[in-house]
């Protein structure tokens, strides 16, 4: 179901269009790549998304939501991930050269 909303989170997940294409997200709420990965270090899913909720202000119903596109859907989630990591990456290289070539 690549193009849809998995059925047992539908009501949660919208698809958002950007610059690097479509992604999954709460609805209303951020991506579901941002849920997923905070508070990495909880491995028990209950706690975790306890965790998650409390941290990001959401229900605990729409961040299992999050988690359950994720069982779904991890190779598509885990692009997002590193895709974000990649461009935070980038930006904070061509900072770091920024700042360095400006102090001298």
């Amino acid at each position: 179901m690549q193009n849809g909303a998995v059925p047992r989170c539908e009501r949660h997940i919208e698809y958002r269009d950007g610059p690097a294409g479509r992604r999954a997200a709460l609805v209303g709420g951020p991506d579901v790549w941002v849920v997923v990965t905070t508070e990495p270090d909880i491995a028990e899913r209950s706690a975790r998304v306890a965790a998650v909720a409390e941290y990001l202000g959401l229900d605990e119903e729409r961040v299992a939501a999050a988690f359950a596109y994720y069982d779904d859907h991890p190779h598509e989630v885990e692009e997002w991930t590193e895709l974000n990591r990649r461009a935070v990456e980038a930006s904070r290289t061509q900072w770091q050269t920024r700042s360095g070539s400006s102090h001298r």
